[in-house]
């Protein structure tokens, strides 16, 4: 069950209907099926707005990965709404509402360009969650805007996590500061942004552990590096990115609560909704950690990363 990021073709649609609107769609197909089809069946207009019609969105809303807490606070809000409505057409309306009012941040505040040079995102999450592609689909972005990347890899514990950010920086021509595997990630991370303040670079993309290999802490050795960045340069780093994977469900805020607690998260990056993801797990994790979803994947293209606009997200459950 899931959200369709995609509205009927609008006049600011019509100038890209092959672009990235289209592939979002496209992207989304499996997220969108079942959910789409339920709001449209729950919402006929001869449908009376009653104690029945409350229970059945209610449960489409939980089973849509909402969760339950929100789902219940948002169904107390609907209900005293309700009692000044008179079909379910409005009702409709006012579900919209509520869903697109558990996005803390509108779309128009993650679209300013960084003001700061370097501007240092540190890039975090589980391994498997696709958070090293999400930072080698970033670095593309950036060096396609004419942007100076460099990427850190400070995933020292895993030598593919070390060969597979060369990759990504070869194929973006981005810079690359690395050491040996096994290497302290706080080092190649303080390295990096020393060497991005000497050769100008405009964004640093620093790669980081999801999983250790060794008796160390983790969360521990995220904070180190997150000294480490501060150290070199105050204010940085100026982004804390968390990668998470859309299928997990709520498991993510999970995730996202642990890694919050140690490093103090700025943005969430939202994988695999291309996938068999519920769509209602966007706006919860929007929702209860107060942060912003700046990206959504939803393919495997350099294109299908893209920015997150919660107000099309939304609008599209509706289409």
């Amino acid at each position: 069950m899931g959200f369709n990021p995609f509205k009927k073709k609008s006049p600011e649609n019509k100038k890209d209907g092959n672009g990235i609107f289209s592939r979002l769609k496209n992207g989304l197909s499996k997220t969108r099926q079942v959910l789409t089809t339920d709001i449209n069946e729950l919402f006929v207009s001869s449908k009376m707005i009653d104690e029945n019609l409350f229970e059945e969105l209610e449960e489409l809303l939980i089973t849509s990965d909402l969760g339950i807490d929100i789902t219940m606070e948002m169904m107390e809000r609907i209900k005293k709404k309700a009692k000044k409505l008179s079909n379910a057409d409005e009702l409709k309306q006012v579900l919209k509402e509520e869903l697109i009012g558990l996005f803390p941040e509108n779309s128009e505040t993650l679209k300013k360009e960084p003001t700061t040079k370097p501007h240092v995102i540190m890039v975090v999450g589980v391994n498997g969650t696709g958070k090293t592609t999400t930072l080698g689909k970033l670095a593309m972005k950036f060096t396609s805007q004419g942007k100076k990347v460099l990427i850190a890899a400070a995933d020292t514990f895993r030598a593919a996590a070390i060969e597979q950010v060369e990759i990504w920086a070869d194929r973006s021509n981005a810079s690359i500061v690395k050491h040996k595997e096994g290497a302290d990630p706080a080092a190649v991370a303080y390295d990096s942004v020393e060497a991005s303040c000497a050769r100008d670079i405009d964004i640093v993309l620093i790669d980081t552990a999801g999983r250790l290999h060794t008796q160390k802490n983790l969360m521990e050795e995220l904070k180190k590096i997150k000294r480490s960045i501060n150290k070199k340069l105050a204010g940085a780093p100026h982004e804390v990115l968390m990668v998470l994977d859309a299928t997990t469900g709520q498991n993510a805020i999970s995730q996202a609560n642990l890694f919050n607690e140690a490093v103090g998260l700025t943005q969430i990056a939202l994988t695999k909704l291309d996938g068999t993801a519920k769509g209602g797990i966007v706006a919860s994790i929007a929702s209860s950690m107060k942060l912003p979803i700046k990206y959504i994947g939803v393919g495997e293209q350099i294109e299908d990363l893209q920015d997150f606009d919660s107000k099309l997200f939304i609008n599209a459950l509706f289409d």
